[in-house]
């Protein structure tokens, strides 16, 4: 099972940038995609996850009306497109993957199982 984060970078506040997260080494689409994010000194938090089918999704708050989540079953692959960026959202992006029956989106990091690697995002202000 591998999951590869990438898609990261610099990029001045207002700015977007467009993380992709590859899948391999299982049933891609059945699982749920979650990215996560954690910053220097602070907890791992979740940012938003997609169901299986595409059609569920989550947004944290913070993060709302700026990141759009979505996948594409057939090249196994989940994008997470950030704009408006800010400050705020620097960290190291994860992603990762759940097996799921029902209901919305998980979105809590410690029922996910596999993980990616991670891939810095740094917003300069």
């Amino acid at each position: 099972v591998q999951l590869q984060a990438s898609g990261g970078g610099l990029v001045q506040a207002g700015g977007s940038l467009r993380l992709s997260c590859a899948a391999s080494g299982f049933t891609f689409d059945y699982y749920t995609i979650g990215w996560f994010r954690q910053a220097p000194g602070k907890e791992r938090e979740g940012v938003s996850s997609i169901r299986d089918s595409g059609v569920s999704t989550y947004y944290a708050d913070s993060v709302k009306g700026r990141f759009t989540i979505s996948r594409d079953n057939a090249k196994n692959t989940v994008y997470l497109q950030m704009n408006s960026l800010k400050p705020e959202d620097t960290a190291v992006y994860y992603c990762a993957a759940v097996a799921q029956d029902y209901g919305p989106p998980i979105r809590t990091d410690a029922e996910y199982d596999y993980w990616g690697q991670g891939t810095q995002v740094t917003v300069s202000s």
